[in-house]
C-alpha cells in the first residue's frame, strides 16, 4: 500500500491541491460567465456629447466600429413564413455574433412602419388606396403582419437579441423615402403621403423625378409626422441609438433653397437630441444619436444636412457621409470632416458609408461591389483618419448584397478593420458623388475619348511596400478596340502595359475590353496618386469608360 505522506498538524497536500484545483476551475468558470466567451464580444461604445460617457479616439479606432444597416423590407422578404418565429428573428442576429460586426442598424420603416404603428399605417395595412401584392410575389408585408399576430416585434427581438450576442442595436429611421412614388396605389406609400400633395417638395405632382415628390420639412405638418415617429420609437423600443437617415432620399427641403432652409433641420436635430437625453435617463444608459449625410461636408450643408454644424452644437454622436445609392464614393474626404468638425471630432465618430454599386459617371451601367472594392474603400477611409466603416445594402440571401454568400461570411466574419486591409487584394474604382446641390462639382471623371486623353485622382491610403499594383481601364466596344494602345502615367512615373484581363466582369462602364498596366510600387503615393492616360494610336478614337488602380499582395 502506498502511503500519503503528510505534514505535521496539516492536511494531506494531495487534498490542498484538489481544493486549489476546485477553486481555480470555480474561478475559471465564474470569468468565462461574466465574459461571454461564448460568442458575445463587447460593442465599442461611442464617443457620447457633452456630459455622457466618452470613450477615447483611440479606443474607438482600435475597436474598429463596423456597421451593417438592415433595412425596412430585407428580412421579411428575404425569408420564408415559417421563418417568421422567434427562432428565426434570433438566428437573423446569430449570424454577426462572434464576428468583426459591431453595430446592427435596424431600419423599422419607409413612408410606413414594419410593426404596428401607433403613428403611421403598417406595410401590411389595407386602406383601400393600394395594390396588396400576394404572397408569392411580395412577402414583405406578409411576412411582417404574421409576426404581429404571433405577438412578435422583430426590433424589440432584435435589440435584446443583439445585447445577448455582444452587438450594439440601433434604430435607423429614413427620414424621407420615396420609393414607387410615380406608382400612385402601391403598397409602400402612406395615407400622409398620399392625402398632402401639397407638402411635397415639388406641389401636386408638378414635377418629374421622385425626389420632387419627397416630402418638404419646411411644412411643420411634415416635421409633426415624423417627430411623431421618432416619440415612438423611443418610447416604444431600448436601442444603444437612434439614427436619422437623412439619405433616404437625401432631399428634403425646398428645391434651390436648401441651404437658406437648413435652419429647420438643424432645429429638428436638435428636438430629437432632447428626446434623446431624455430617454437616456429613463432608460439608464446612453442613447446616441446618429446621422446620414451627403458624402462631402459642403454637400451636405448645401442642401441643409449640415452635420458639421450639428456635431459642433453638440447633437450628433457619429456622422455617416455616404453617397444616397446610384454609386459609391470613393473619395469620401474623411480628413476634412474632421478638420471642419474641430475639437468636436474628438466626441464624434465619423463612420463614411459604402453602397452596394460603383458607377462610373450618372447614367453609366453600374456594377455590384467585390471585396477587393469594400476592403478599398476601408483602406482609404481609415488612412483618411475614419473611425469606423459603415456598410449599407450589404444584407444577407438577397439581391441586395453585392457579394456572393460565402463573400459575405468571409466579410462580415473578417470585417474590414486597417491590419486586415492591409494585407489583401483591393481595388479603387473611379466614381462619382449621387448627392450634391446644384451648381457643386460631383467629381465626374468619365467617360474620356482616348485622343484627348484624362486625368483621375485615386486615394489608395498607405501606399504597399511590397506586392503588385495595376491600373485597369475599361474600354467602350468600338471599332479598332481591340488594337488601340494607351500612354499612362502614375505621379509622373510611366506604367507598363501588360496582358489584358480576360474578362471584364466587374467592371462598370460596359467595358468590352480590360486594359492593364503595371505600375511601380515606388511610383505609388500615400493617399492621392494622379493617373494620366491618353491614347497613342490614330484612329478610330476610342473610349475609355472605367478606370481603377488594384494592390495585389504577395501571395
Amino acid at each position: 500500500m502506498v502511503h500519503v505522506a503528510q505534514r505535521r498538524g496539516g492536511p494531506p497536500y494531495m487534498v490542498i491541491l484538489l481544493a486549489f484545483l476546485f477553486l481555480v476551475t470555480i474561478l475559471a468558470v465564474w470569468f468565462r460567465i461574466r465574459n461571454d466567451e461564448s460568442g458575445k464580444k463587447p460593442a465599442p461604445n461611442i464617443k457620447g456629447a457633452a456630459g455622457e460617457p466618452a470613450v477615447a479616439e483611440a479606443e474607438a479606432k482600435a475597436h474598429s466600429v463596423f456597421v451593417i444597416n438592415e433595412d425596412n423590407s430585407h428580412f421579411f422578404g428575404s425569408r420564408q413564413a415559417d421563418e417568421m418565429t422567434m427562432e428565426g428573428l434570433n438566428a437573423f442576429v446569430d449570424q454577426y455574433a462572434g464576428t468583426a460586426v459591431t453595430h446592427l442598424f435596424l431600419c423599422p420603416n419607409a413612408m410606413r412602419a414594419s410593426f404596428r404603428s401607433k403613428t403611421r399605417e403598417a406595410i401590411w395595412d389595407v386602406t383601400g388606396n393600394e395594390k396588396m401584392p400576394p404572397p408569392e410575389k411580395g412577402r414583405w408585408p406578409h411576412n411582417a403582419r404574421l409576426l404581429h399576430e404571433r405577438g412578435l416585434d422583430p426590433y424589440s427581438v432584435w435589440i435584446s437579441r443583439c445585447r445577448e450576442r455582444g452587438i450594439s442595436p440601433w434604430l435607423s429611421m429614413r427620414m424621407n423615402d420615396v420609393h414607387h412614388v410615380p406608382e400612385k396605389d402601391h403598397y409602400q406609400h402612406s395615407t400622409f403621403w398620399r392625402k398632402h400633395p401639397e407638402y411635397w417638395r415639388v406641389p401636386h405632382d408638378k414635377g418629374r423625378g421622385w425626389i420632387d415628390r419627397a416630402l418638404n420639412y419646411a411644412h411643420a405638418p411634415v416635421r409633426d409626422h415624423n417627430m411623431a415617429f421618432v416619440r415612438e420609437l423611443l418610447e416604444r423600443y431600448d436601442p444603444d441609438g437612434i439614427e436619422l437617415d437623412w439619405m433616404r432620399f437625401g432631399h428634403h427641403l425646398t428645391p434651390g433653397a436648401e441651404r437658406e432652409e437648413g435652419h429647420i433641420l438643424h432645429a429638428f436635430v436638435r428636438e430629437v437630441r432632447a428626446l434623446t437625453q431624455k430617454w437616456s435617463k429613463k432608460r439608464g444608459h446612453p442613447i446616441r444619436l446618429s446621422v446620414r449625410v451627403p458624402s462631402h461636408p459642403d454637400a451636405a450643408a448645401g442642401l441643409g444636412m449640415d452635420g458639421v454644424a450639428w456635431a459642433k452644437a453638440g447633437l450628433v454622436d457619429m456622422l455617416v457621409p455616404c453617397p444616397f445609392w446610384a454609386s459609391s464614393d470613393f473619395d469620401i474626404p474623411v480628413e476634412l470632416w474632421k478638420q471642419r468638425l474641430g475639437e468636436a471630432a474628438q466626441k464624434v465618430v465619423v463612420a463614411p458609408g459604402l453602397e452596394h454599386s460603383a458607377r462610373p459617371w450618372p447614367s453609366g451601367k453600374s456594377v455590384a461591389n467585390s471585396l477587393g472594392s469594400v476592403y478599398g474603400f476601408a483602406a482609404s477611409a481609415w488612412a483618411r483618419g475614419a473611425d469606423g466603416i459603415y456598410l449599407f445594402n450589404f444584407m444577407d440571401r438577397s439581391h441586395t448584397c453585392p457579394v456572393s454568400e460565402d463573400d459575405y461570411r468571409t466579410l462580415v466574419r473578417k470585417g474590414v478593420g486597417r491590419e486586415f486591409v492591409a494585407g489583401v487584394e483591393k481595388r479603387f474604382p473611379v466614381c462619382y458623388r449621387d448627392t450634391v446641390p446644384r451648381g457643386f462639382p460631383n467629381g465626374v471623371a468619365l467617360p474620356v475619348k482616348g485622343h484627348a486623353g484624362g486625368e483621375f485622382r485615386i486615394n489608395i491610403g498607405v501606399k504597399p511596400i511590397t506586392g503588385k499594383a495595376v491600373v485597369v481601364f475599361g474600354l467602350a466596344k468600338a471599332e479598332g478596340m481591340a488594337e488601340a494602345t494607351f500612354a499612362l502615367t502614375v505621379n509622373g512615373r510611366q506604367a507598363k502595359p501588360v496582358a489584358d484581363i480576360p474578362s471584364c466582369k466587374g467592371l462598370g462602364g460596359g467595358a468590352a475590353r480590360a486594359m492593364q498596366y503595371a505600375v511601380p510600387l515606388e511610383a505609388l503615393d500615400d493617399d492621392h496618386n494622379t493617373l494620366v492616360v491618353k491614347q497613342t494610336t490614330g484612329e478610330p478614337e476610342q473610349t475609355i469608360v472605367w478606370t481603377e488602380l488594384r494592390l495585389l499582395p504577395t501571395r
